[in-house]
């Protein structure tokens, strides 16, 4: 099995030219665009965008977090948001867990 492998590398690198090399690499290149496009590109402007949400996270605000909790933010730190989820209950978060901001008088996105 080893002899084959061995026999099929020797017989491509011998008789390759640039041209081939380069034609044999656009099949990947043509992949790796369609990938970044489809894939990469619109994961990394949701994101961006879900950051910017969370970077103007203020009192008041109705969220949900990524564990299902709905609640209004008592108190927003740098990396904590203070929950308020019902009478006398107070949940400490942390702020980049906040899944969802609902909009007054609305339902959350992901409902």
């Amino acid at each position: 099995m080893i002899e084959i492998f061995a026999a099929a590398g020797g017989a491509a690198s011998g008789s390759g030219s640039p041209m081939g090399f380069i034609l044999s690499l656009l099949p990947w290149i043509g992949i790796f665009g369609i990938f970044w496009f489809l894939i990469f590109r619109p994961q990394m402007k949701k994101q961006k965008e879900h950051q910017e949400r969370i970077g103007g996270l203020k009192k008041g605000d109705q969220v949900v977090t990524a564990g299902g909790l709905v609640g209004k933010v008592a108190k927003v730190d740098d990396t904590y948001v203070e929950i308020d989820l019902a009478k006398d209950v107070r949940v400490k978060a942390v702020k980049h867990t906040i899944g969802d901001i609902i909009p007054p008088g609305g339902k959350a996105a992901n409902d």
